[in-house]
């Protein structure tokens, strides 16, 4: 395999503003423009030549890293025009508008009768057909489908509370309870509950709490007849 800086060296050679075909030496991929060459090569060689200097994450483009960057940062400029959700790529936002708004269930699955409306709805699914778990906690018996929900798990044992909130000593495991913790310091709860006194600084968390009074439990367990009103209920079983 030639090395990055093998690939640099022999595009240099080439009038970069002349559109010439250029063929990646490692696979069948073929493209117009040299830097693009250049960045898709390094998923070969497994550069990561940008950093993140607040987690130390690394990408091979420096496309990746700005959009990793709004992790840090919380801003979604991509806002939908149906609800108020934001998103971080507008990929991300079409996807919504797709599986949210439209409602297409283009993912069915090959074992039975069930469509989803996402791939990894889908994935998800089949897991019930192949019984896969692949990630097995090493400190007790709990066996997850999916790479952070088994990271969550995992704090559990360490004792690790990454979530830090700014206006008290309070640490969490995860970001959605820190957010939630927020609100006892901001106060600001302008959505009413109208069955009792509850108040919510957040329009889904009135929605989820609305589940207390009308009993509605929407989180279906995949592997027995049991359903929850929340779904972070669901994913820890």
């Amino acid at each position: 395999m030639e090395n990055q800086n093998d690939v640099e060296q022999n595009l240099k050679i080439e009038d970069r503003g002349i559109l010439t075909p250029q063929q990646c030496s490692e696979c069948d991929k073929v493209f117009t423009c040299n830097s693009v060459l250049i960045k898709h090569f390094r998923i070969h060689t497994g550069e990561n030549a940008y950093k993140c200097s607040l987690c130390g994450k690394a990408f091979s483009h420096n496309g990746g890293l700005k959009v990793h960057m709004m992790i840090h940062t919380e801003e979604r400029p991509f806002q939908c025009s149906q609800c108020d959700k934001t998103f971080i790529t507008n990929t991300q936002l079409k996807r919504h508008i797709r599986e949210v708004h439209i409602g297409e269930r283009t993912y069915k699955c090959s074992q039975c009768d069930k469509d989803y409306k996402s791939k990894c709805s889908l994935i998800k699914h089949m897991i019930i057909h192949t019984g896969e778990r692949h990630y097995q906690c090493n400190q007790c018996d709990k066996a997850f489908y999916e790479k952070g929900v088994f990271k969550t798990h995992m704090l559990i044992h360490t004792g690790e509370k990454p979530y830090q909130c700014c206006q008290c000593d309070k640490a969490f495991t995860q970001k959605s309870h820190l957010k939630n913790h927020v609100d006892i310091h901001t106060r600001d709860r302008q959505y009413q509950c109208s069955q009792c006194e509850k108040s919510f600084s957040k329009k889904d968390k009135l929605k989820i709490h609305m589940r207390i009074h009308t009993g509605e439990r929407p989180y279906q367990c995949n592997y027995c007849d049991k359903s929850f009103q929340i779904i972070t209920v669901l994913q820890f079983i």
